[in-house]
């Protein structure tokens, strides 16, 4: 199994749509311009990516597009959670069969699981691929199954490739506990937006940043300042996201991330229903603000 452990920003990569089908073409310009601002790491087919709105030959292209056009520059990992086990274990192992550098996996949705049941859940993943690397996925607000960290710590006992936790709950208790896991190898990446530096006060190694799909420059120069001990620019850079965070509404309107990299010369589409396209009227007063913010240094 390949070593892997992404430091710096990875960003969960919108799915450009067209004409209601994923867009090939719009997910390149959009691989390329985060890359081209920085950052080190993706991850499509997530929450910010809709994964869960596509179809499971809608995702393996989307996989297999952005494994090719990246074409190495930097990590992949690709969202394979699904609502079975089987399901999970199928997209997983097209993942790893497309080249991908790893799978991220979300614990089950709709239904509340036992943590034995869990543990049964990604341990069936681990075994059906042993030698691809999988990173926890804890997301409890869009699944009522939370990770504990008595259970990754467990899964990460039991199967060396499970390598990493991305963990979007709005804490730091378990990310800091996980980081000495595999003899201080374990990859961990805080979620939310609004934690990115104090993740890295604890140690955290990456962000995975939703808002990276629009301001890349902006998150990467907070990891930068923070790998670096600049405090006081770290500090400056996080109250500039936390205003974009409001302005974008931090991910919980979707066609405003769309519309803003459509502004910003990335045309990507919309969403895909049941979540609602953006006003014409908000997306003006988006960009008027998210201007202002742009224009300033870095």
């Amino acid at each position: 199994m390949k070593p892997l452990k992404i430091q710096g920003v990875i960003v969960p990569l919108l799915t450009p749509i067209a004409n209601d089908t994923v867009d090939q073409e719009g997910l390149a310009r959009l691989i390329d311009f985060v890359i081209e601002h920085g950052v080190t790491g993706l991850f499509p087919l997530g929450t910010t990516g809709e994964g869960p709105l596509f179809t499971a030959d809608e995702r393996k292209r989307v996989a297999e597009w952005t494994v090719k056009h990246t074409a190495g520059r930097v990590p992949v990992i690709i969202h394979t959670g699904m609502i079975t086990t089987a399901e999970t274990i199928a997209l997983t192992r097209h993942a790893r069969d497309a080249g991908a550098d790893a799978a991220a996996v979300v614990p089950p949705y709709f239904y509340t699981l036992t943590e034995d049941a869990l543990f049964d859940h990604f341990a069936a993943v681990a075994k059906a691929v042993p030698d691809f690397p999988i990173y926890l996925y804890n997301n409890p607000g869009v699944t009522p199954n939370a990770l504990s960290t008595r259970l990754v710590v467990e899964l990460a006992g039991a199967f060396a490739n499970i390598i990493g936790l991305k963990d979007s709950s709005g804490g730091l208790a378990t990310l800091f506990a996980s980081r000495d896991l595999h003899d201080g190898e374990f990859n961990t990446a805080s979620g939310p937006d609004g934690l990115i530096l104090a993740a890295q006060a604890i140690g955290v190694d990456a962000c995975v940043s939703g808002n990276a799909n629009v301001v890349p420059e902006l998150v990467v120069g907070i990891m930068k300042a923070a790998k670096a001990g600049d405090l006081a620019t770290g500090r400056a850079l996080q109250a500039r996201l936390d205003q974009v965070r409001v302005i974008l509404a931090d991910g919980a309107d979707l066609s405003r991330y769309k519309a803003m990299c459509a502004k910003r010369g990335v045309p990507i589409g919309d969403v895909r229903a049941p979540l609602r396209k953006a006003v014409s009227e908000r997306i003006d007063a988006c960009w008027e603000q998210l201007s202002d913010i742009l224009a300033l240094p870095i």
